[in-house]
């Protein structure tokens, strides 16, 4: 029996590349995807031409103008970047059924079943990438590993258009994870980083050499237990082929800083309700609830809450935003606000409107058959035809 070949495929500076591919004069500048650089935003992504000059994603726009004046900006058609990623899952599909997208432009591919029509794990991986290229235009890296841990730290080493396998012996898996410094390792956050960098741990080499029991003193029983098994490249998960939806949201960045609370309520009630639209359509109910703030300074907090029961109607995720919004001091300029929901199931616990239904639940059911009615309205005659007041509690 074969061992188990897993491809993480990662697209090369996705968006940029389909701009350029559509646009070919625009081969060989530095290409910035997001927002103009005289509006307030950031970069999507960038063509690695841009990537030269330090731009990167996230980072606010007007600063990549600053680092690079002569990059062309174009704002990201994303009903373009749909089509092509489309394109490259069915391309992905043919090799195999197993395939877990990950956003637009990676997936996880398990092709141990493959190999009995198109080969080992790098053959398989050349084929799929000779037909990203002949039908998209467009290159992509891939790793081949043993496991999803190893193929995901595989795809980015070597980028871009590029080509790593991963060593199958335990001895060499824990030497080409050596030199690697330990911020590849899934959970390894800015926090874990700076707690072992205190201890001298800069690699995962480093990582590899410490005791369990001082590993644990530092992070704790079961980070130490989880980064110890990452350190050596040990990971059983297998494939999620789930392609729901896993949350939606919205969120909006202010064209200048923004102190006005109320300004900030508006703009976060608009974005509950355009959550909760596109939760119905989805035919989707949300358990759990989040806004998210990010400040002047570029500090940003989430804040949740539960929705007991589940539910898809504006109100109660209106009313859900505007809570958890005002426990938060105001102390800054707000630079952004934003508005998502995680959770998704297809029903909710009580959707019928019946005499066995808990008053909490009536009221749920009857918001619902609200928001759908204004779904309706706005359908026919457009979004503003109908606009919601201020009050919201309607039952």
């Amino acid at each position: 029996m074969f061992a188990k070949t897993i491809l993480h495929i990662d697209m090369d500076a996705f968006f940029a590349a389909v701009e350029v591919h559509d646009h070919p004069e625009l081969k060989g500048k530095p290409v910035v995807i997001g927002s103009p650089p005289d509006k307030r935003g950031v970069v999507s992504t960038c063509s690695y031409e841009a990537r030269k000059f330090g731009i990167h994603s996230a980072m606010p726009s007007r600063t990549a103008y600053k680092l690079c004046p002569h990059a062309v900006f174009l704002p990201p058609n994303m009903k373009r970047y749909q089509e092509a990623s489309d394109q490259i899952m069915g391309i992905f599909r043919h090799f195999t059924p197993l395939v877990e997208p990950l956003s637009s432009d990676e997936a996880f591919l398990d092709v141990t079943g493959a190999r009995y029509l198109f080969g080992d794990g790098p053959a398989i991986a050349r084929k799929i990438k000779t037909a990203v290229l002949e039908e998209t235009g467009l290159t992509c890296s891939v790793g081949v590993a043993s496991n999803m841990f190893l193929a995901k730290i595989a795809s980015d080493l070597n980028k871009p258009d590029g080509l790593t396998v991963v060593p199958v012996s335990e001895k060499l898996i824990a030497a080409f994870l050596a030199p690697l410094p330990v911020k590849r390792m899934w959970g390894a956050g800015k926090k874990i980083q700076a707690i072992l960098e205190a201890h001298h741990i800069f690699t995962i080499g480093d990582l590899q050499t410490v005791a369990p029991e001082k590993l644990a003193a530092w992070v704790g029983e079961n980070s130490s237990a989880f980064f110890r098994r990452l350190a050596f490249g040990l990971d059983e998960r297998e494939l999620t082929m789930d392609s729901e939806e896993k949350s939606i949201s919205n969120e909006i960045t202010f064209d200048e800083d923004q102190r006005d609370a109320k300004a900030v309520e508006a703009a976060l009630l608009d974005l509950a309700d355009k959550v909760g639209t596109r939760l119905r359509r989805a035919g989707f109910y949300a358990a759990t609830a989040q806004i998210k703030l990010r400040w002047k300074d570029f500090s940003t907090i989430t804040r949740q809450r539960r929705l007991d029961p589940p539910c898809c109607d504006d109100i109660t995720l209106r009313e859900t935003a505007l809570e958890l919004f005002r426990k938060e001091s105001l102390h800054s300029a707000v630079r952004l606000i934003g508005f998502g929901v995680t959770g998704l199931r297809r029903t909710a616990d009580a959707p019928q409107l019946d005499l066995f239904q808990s008053p909490g639940q009536q009221t749920s059911t009857r918001r619902e058959q609200l928001s759908r009615a204004v779904d309706r309205i706005r359908s026919r005659f457009g979004r503003k035809s109908i606009q919601r007041g201020s009050n919201l509690n309607e039952n």
